[in-house]
């Protein structure tokens, strides 16, 4: 196995931690969405600062410029912290299929880059995501705007927004190391937990069960995961990745309904159709060149 096969199948787990999110955040309780981000990313941010120390690895790799820790941590801050609020005000199920119009929206924004441009498909793509979400989020699903989840669905919309808007900035930075995501997380969980100080009611999860998910959280998709995803995209295949990132939105609502945490209604299932199928167009290019490349 070469190295780039090896990177791209470490970067493709990234996608199976990302679809437990929002069961575990689910399951978390009714832990405030700064506190939540707070208690995550201070776990995961200083386990992976000492395992740099103790292994010898040094923190050089923090020592990057303003631009770089703006976007790292502007982009995992505002992600989270919106992703949470959308699950704690908005039904499960129907937040969490908004927010995942993020790699439609990140088919969108590439192609404003120098050396890109959007095709037809692209659009046709990104008008069908749109038009699922609009399903959920204007009457056609379980809920509606109405029913008092306005609040949880712009929350998803704009975190949807952020990590789109991250990931292409992201590009603009391959030379920064991976080890630089453990100071991106530690600064988040810091600034979250002040967030929560001055915005929040503290409300700490109950029982072992909610702890759990918390641990898990920080473990897994709001931890290794974006460890190995940088990895991946900077060592592996990145066509095959961002293919893959594709499969989060079916992946993510079929765990919440499997876990208890929502049901499938028609408009939901349409919804997730419609989004999953405007994803896999918009990415049409990547399955061909990944095709080719085969």
């Amino acid at each position: 196995m070469t190295g780039r096969t090896r990177a791209t199948l470490v970067g493709l787990t990234a996608v199976a931690m990302w679809a437990m999110l929002g069961v575990f955040t689910a399951g978390s309780g009714a832990v405030p969405p700064f506190l939540l981000n707070g208690l995550c990313f201070t776990a995961s941010g200083a386990a992976a600062t000492a395992w740099l120390v103790a292994s010898g690895h040094g923190l050089d790799a923090f020592r990057q410029p303003v631009r770089v820790w703006a976007t790292g941590v502007g982009g995992l801050f505002g992600f989270h912290a919106l992703y949470f609020t959308a699950l704690r005000h908005a039904p499960p199920v129907e937040a969490n299929l908004v927010n995942y119009l993020w790699p439609l929206l990140i088919v969108l924004f590439s192609g404003l880059l120098p050396g890109e441009r959007l095709k037809a498909h692209h659009v046709v793509g990104v008008g069908l995501g749109f038009v699922g979400a609009a399903l959920l989020i204007g009457g056609g699903g379980n809920l509606s705007l109405s029913g008092g989840h306005a609040l949880g669905y712009a929350a998803a919309m704009a975190s949807a927004l952020t990590w789109a808007g991250y990931s292409v900035l992201s590009r603009r930075m391959a030379a920064v190391p991976t080890e630089a995501v453990a100071g991106f997380c530690l600064a988040t969980g810091l600034l979250s937990l002040a967030a929560h100080a001055a915005f929040e009611e503290t409300v700490l999860p109950s029982g072992a069960g909610q702890w759990t998910m918390v641990a898990l959280l920080a473990v897994f998709p709001v931890g290794l995961a974006f460890f190995v995803w940088d990895h991946g995209v900077k060592r592996g295949d990145i066509q095959v990745l961002g293919a893959a990132a594709y499969a989060a939105p079916v992946l993510s609502t079929l765990m919440l309904v499997a876990t208890g945490w929502g049901t499938l209604g028609l408009a939901s299932a349409l919804a997730c159709l419609l989004v999953t199928g405007g994803a896999l167009i918009a990415a049409k290019d990547l399955f061909r060149r990944a095709a080719t490349a085969a």
